[in-house]
């Protein structure tokens, strides 16, 4: 069968390969990968910058945002032929550490952990994968190929799950929420926001292009500037860039008794001038919250599920802004203007 496959940390190294069938030790699911969406972290790979393969190889088939369709599975379980599912990407480390050992894989605490696509383990942009069935997520039929779009959203479901934990410390009734970012990660955080009824702001650079309407049409006000000329004091900062300044932006203006959420991973070499003392006077003395939150669980893919079920279909479908056939896959790397989330289509 065909797969995308890399060379970990050797850049240009990325080619269609055919590859065998996978192992029935991955288990006994077996589903037909039907889309691979292609984020950051993936460009990363391709470039040389991340990633590892699986013991004893030295090459690692790409691709962690999935949707496929169920060709096999065990009679009388929960998935049966035809289901769309998505397959969760973390793994628990065979420790397993206190947090795997209760399937909260994502606070992994001794990183031997293992990702589909990224970290030992292939991913699912081949023709065909295997997967248990409780890393296995079904999605609601009439989302079709838009199902791709679930692995990103569970990582902004994990973040409104860390907000909520902690703004339930004391009362907590929020009511704005600030989004920083209007890429995938960013829209999706927004409209989960949307869809718990708050006042959602959402902030990026761009005038221009799809992300304004996308933002407008969710129910959301789009800004340009900084999070103050936005909103005065929101309850709650989604931060989806990793951008150092918009970081700190956050936790300055976030207000009394507020949650920042950090779900974009900054780049090194990068050095700003902060009033650290300030800064920590208005965290202590406002009882503000900063926290960091990566990866997802099967709760948060589940979370996500439903949040996309409750979804506009029209407007979800315009955050696939492209879909570009598994042999031309080098297209989908190529950035355009009007790209939001990109798409590698592998069956039918």
């Amino acid at each position: 069968m065909k797969a995308l496959t890399v060379q970990p940390l050797v850049k240009g190294s990325a080619r269609l390969d055919d590859v065998p069938e996978p192992p029935e030790s991955d288990g006994p699911v077996l589903v037909e990968t039907l889309g691979v969406g292609v984020c950051g972290t993936d460009v990363e790979i391709l470039g040389g910058e991340y990633g590892w393969a699986p013991p004893g190889r030295d090459r690692l088939v790409l691709g962690h945002e999935s949707i496929g369709r169920v060709l096999q599975a065990p009679a009388g379980g929960a998935l049966a032929e035809g289901d769309l599912v998505v397959g969760i990407v973390r793994r628990p480390d065979p420790v397993p550490c206190p947090n795997c050992a209760v399937g909260e894989w994502d606070f992994c605490r001794n990183g031997q952990y293992t990702e589909r696509g990224i970290k030992e383990h292939d991913g699912y942009c081949s023709e065909r994968y295997r997967i248990t069935p409780d890393y296995a997520v079904k999605v609601d039929p009439t989302l079709g190929m838009l199902g791709v779009l679930l692995e990103p959203t569970s990582v902004v479901a994990k973040a409104w799950e860390q907000v909520d934990r902690i703004g339930g410390r004391a009362h907590w009734s929020p009511a704005t929420a600030v989004v920083t970012g209007a890429g995938p990660i960013g829209l999706l955080a927004a409209m989960i926001g949307v869809q718990r009824g708050l006042d959602v702001h959402v902030i990026d650079q761009v005038t221009s292009g799809p992300k304004p309407d996308l933002v407008k049409d969710l129910g959301a006000t789009y800004h340009t500037g900084p999070i103050h000329q936005a909103v005065e004091a929101p309850d709650v900062v989604i931060e989806c860039t990793g951008v150092g300044g918009l970081v700190f932006d956050a936790m300055e203006h976030v207000g009394p008794g507020g949650v920042v959420c950090l779900t974009g991973v900054s780049s090194g070499g990068r050095s700003l001038d902060v009033d650290a003392g300030v800064l920590n006077r208005s965290m202590v003395l406002e009882n503000e919250a900063t926290v960091g939150s990566v990866n997802a669980n099967r709760r948060h893919y589940e979370a996500a599920a439903e949040a996309l079920a409750a979804a506009d279909q029209r407007w979800l479908g315009r955050l696939v802004s492209r879909r570009v056939p598994v042999d031309r896959w080098q297209d989908a790397l190529e950035r355009q203007a009007d790209d939001v989330k990109v798409v590698i289509e592998l069956g039918s």
